[in-house]
């Protein structure tokens, strides 16, 4: 009797296990700080944003050196904010301009406004930078 009660277990464990191993799990993006904004927010840094099939997360601005908005300048200057992009089982990094597309895994992502603006004197602290990503799709 106590071979054949643990036959039964065995056997249920065995017919449970298919089962288990055909659930499918969605495919999404990899997102390791949290939840994602909805599209069309603008986020920090290190706060993950959908952009439709992709999540975006600045990591850092790697670069501003845009013209002040109450200064002329020779140069506009330009930002380069390094993003993350999260995808269906793929994850890259990579430097970002505004108005600039690029292209992976078959989608588009572009940096689409950084700010605040600049100003003479001032100092932007990295918490009060905002981003803005459109495309993903």
């Amino acid at each position: 009797m106590k071979t054949h009660s643990l036959l039964r277990v065995a056997c249920f464990a065995l017919a449970a296990f298919p089962i288990a191993a055909c659930t499918t799990i969605p495919d999404a993006p990899i997102v390791s700080n949290g939840p994602a904004a909805p599209a069309g927010t603008s986020v920090g840094i290190g706060k993950p944003v959908w952009t439709g099939r992709i999540v975006a997360t600045p990591m850092e601005v790697h670069e501003d050196s845009r013209c002040p908005a109450n200064a002329q300048c020779v140069w506009v200057g330009q930002v380069v904010v390094l993003t993350r992009i999260d995808g269906a089982g793929w994850r890259e990094s990579v430097y970002l301009k505004p108005g600039e597309p690029h292209a992976t895994h078959g989608t588009t992502l572009t940096l689409a406004s950084v700010s605040p603006e600049r100003m003479t004197g001032e100092d932007i602290r990295s918490a009060d930078y905002r981003f803005t990503y459109v495309g993903g799709e």
